[in-house]
């Protein structure tokens, strides 16, 4: 800690972004870099508070909490503090392969268990974290390093997401042979696909993948494991096999209607606009267009405000999102929400400040929730009906949803944008391999062990544990990849 008083001194200040007005005319990052000097005094924020909690991840009261890999943040900021910026590099890489996977698009679970976040805004813990990376890149640090010999062992990773690339990096390190399967054309899983491109722009998942690619990697496109290629034939060609496909099954709005044209999945939605902006930017119109469309995106999660983001992108006409819960306060309970577990705080994104921008409200619903879809003579959908909803328990303490009566409204609709999250991994790979999964349709393997029922089959990320954070696919890829070596070479040096 190079600066004791430092969080006395300074502020709390974050990413600086552009003005949403001219922002939303673009795709480029919705950001802009922090002075050096700003960035230096919000690693001096970083306290010497003695049993630092920023680092450690895990849940409390069901939510993350922490960093899941061990990030060593008071080392970093204090380095950048001091201008050390190369050695703050280091310092990233030693617990994270990808920091700017996480510092672009990680809900920064660190700073909610930050010590000074207690009773001051906590360290910009995520401004930093990516800032360090950036400048890694720009100053030409960031340079392939693969291993000096090769064991001769061969590892298939299905699935190229943060979980899969993870694992292949951390394999490659350990001198294993790895190829990497994904079943679209460009690599990143929703990396790629599931964060549109002013978030997370395709070009920073791209430099790294290329770099791994220098490293010794092999990446195969448009190949999906169980069609193209069988368990079988894959089985048979490499010693190991790391399931790394996510959890990629939507979940559904049970309303009747539901199946109206003009109804898509977020994911849809998000994954046609990047695929087309890449290919063509747009031209080719395979793409979701909002355009002149009365939006309503359901899903308060970031998710929809990605989804809102791209829709004013598109110029639609107007523009909604429910989110089924109550508005949240803006500050923590200290009560309910303590400190260190994650604030569960009301919060103004990018995709909300856009639409403010363009429309003039907060573009959310609370309490909401859909009753049924109505459409046209055409069968499109013209109208969401919904009712407002209060939260009680049961008699056994079990959380109901109770309807308001009287609370019944009509929207006028003709894009509805599903935005609720998925409910597992796909089943038909893991049913030709026989992988066994637990009642909520998951890979069964155990957290820190990873092997499935079938030997020389290990399973990471979403597809082991359900829908999650990058960062939590970043960990889990990370010690598969652990457990993998072991088992391969009878020991490991991988942390």
């Amino acid at each position: 800690m190079g600066k004791p008083t430092g969080f006395l001194e300074y502020s709390r200040k974050t990413q600086h972004e552009r003005d949403p007005k001219s922002r939303i005319k673009d795709w480029d990052d919705y950001t802009k870099p922090m002075p050096e000097e700003e960035l230096k005094q919000q690693g001096a924020r970083c306290m010497d508070c003695g049993v630092p909690t920023c680092h450690t991840g895990m849940e409390l009261n069901g939510v993350t909490t922490g960093c899941p890999v061990y990030h060593l943040i008071p080392e970093w900021n204090d380095l950048v503090y001091q201008g050390q910026w190369k050695e703050a590099l280091k310092k990233e890489h030693e617990m994270n392969n990808f920091p700017e996977f996480t510092g672009f698009a990680c809900p920064a679970p660190c700073e909610g268990a930050c010590v000074l976040g207690i009773n001051e805004p906590p360290v910009a813990i995520r401004t930093v974290e990516r800032s360090i990376i950036e400048k890694g890149f720009a100053e030409g640090w960031v340079v392939p390093e693969p291993p000096e010999k090769r064991t001769g062992k061969r590892i298939a990773v299905v699935g190229s997401g943060p979980a899969g690339l993870a694992a292949a990096a951390q394999l490659n390190k350990a001198g294993h042979s790895v190829t990497v399967y994904e079943r679209h054309d460009r690599i990143g899983g929703l990396l790629t696909y599931g964060i549109p491109e002013m978030k997370l722009p395709y070009e920073v998942v791209e430099r790294r993948v290329n770099i791994l690619r220098e490293e010794g990697i092999e990446f195969v496109t448009n190949t999906e494991i169980g069609k193209d290629i069988t368990s079988d034939e894959l089985e048979a060609e490499h010693d190991a096999v790391i399931l790394c496909g996510g959890a990629t099954v939507h979940r559904d709005v049970p309303a009747e209607g539901s199946d109206l044209k003009g109804i898509h999945y977020a994911m849809d939605f998000l994954h046609a606009n990047t695929k087309s902006l890449l290919d063509s930017n747009l031209e080719d119109g395979n793409y979701i267009s909002a355009k002149d469309r009365d939006v309503i995106v359901i899903g308060g999660g970031d998710t929809g405000t990605d989804c809102l983001a791209t829709s004013v992108r598109h110029n639609c006409r107007s523009l909604t999102q429910f989110d089924i819960y109550d508005k949240k306060v803006d500050t923590r309970d200290a009560v309910g929400n303590p400190w260190p577990q994650y604030p569960i705080i009301h919060r103004i994104e990018y995709g909300q400040k856009e639409a403010e921008a363009v429309f003039g409200r907060d573009p959310r619903a609370y309490a909401v929730m859909t009753k049924k879809f109505v459409g046209d003579e055409n069968g499109r959908v013209k109208e969401v009906h919904t009712v407002n909803v209060r939260l009680t328990k049961d008699e056994d303490g079990n959380r109901l949803r109770e309807e308001i009566p009287g609370t019944e409204k009509v929207w006028k609709a003709d894009l509805v944008l599903l935005a609720i999250g998925f409910s597992g991994p796909e089943q038909e790979l893991l049913e030709q391999m026989e992988i066994e999964t637990d009642d909520r349709t998951r890979v069964k393997a155990e957290y820190g062990k990873y092997k499935t029922n079938k030997d020389g089959v290990f399973a990471a990320g979403d597809m082991r544990r359900g829908q999650s954070l990058i960062v939590w696919a970043i960990n889990e890829g990370r010690e598969a990849a652990r457990e993998c070596d072991r088992y391969l070479m009878g020991s490991t040096q991988l942390p």
